[in-house]
């Protein structure tokens, strides 16, 4: 895969400001007061802010090499792009059954009660860099292929 999202837990301060810009890219309007504010439902956020103590990180979809999400979706809702690795759901597929929910050993595919089907990460697809990635204060999360790192 050439770019995924890596979390640097020492730079993270579980402000939560990367799930807040989820939701915002991921709204209709992709305007903060109007997503939390105006717009029902409001999507959820597709990344996660884990916490133990003083440890904390962002968990998002891996996007793995080989993704039991993936290989357990019963519809085909669930797709891997062969050329960037991105693993995509397509929520017109999705029956709500969540066996990709279960199957992923990251917590990183999560139930959305709203609309009884999956939601993961989609590494915001239609942004240049991931809206988590791109307004994280601390740059606790970084964008790019890991194998290009120093």
């Amino acid at each position: 895969m050439k770019n995924k999202i890596y979390a640097k837990p020492e730079a993270c301060v579980a402000c939560r400001l990367c799930e807040i810009h989820c939701i915002v890219a991921h709204s209709k309007s992709q305007d903060m007061v109007k997503a939390f504010k105006i717009e029902t439902p409001r999507p959820l956020p597709r990344l996660h802010v884990e916490q133990q103590g003083p440890l904390s990180f962002a968990l998002g979809c891996r996007h793995c090499d080989e993704p039991l999400c993936l290989y357990s979706c019963l519809t085909g809702a669930l797709s891997k792009d062969a050329e960037t690795g991105i693993v995509s759901l397509d929520k017109e597929k999705c029956i709500g059954c969540w066996t990709c929910v279960m199957a992923c050993p990251y917590g990183a595919v999560v139930p959305d009660m709203t609309s009884k089907k999956a939601s993961k990460c989609d590494l915001c697809s239609h942004l240049d860099v991931p809206a988590c990635v791109a307004n994280c204060p601390n740059e606790a999360l970084l964008w790019g292929d890991i194998n290009e790192r120093s």
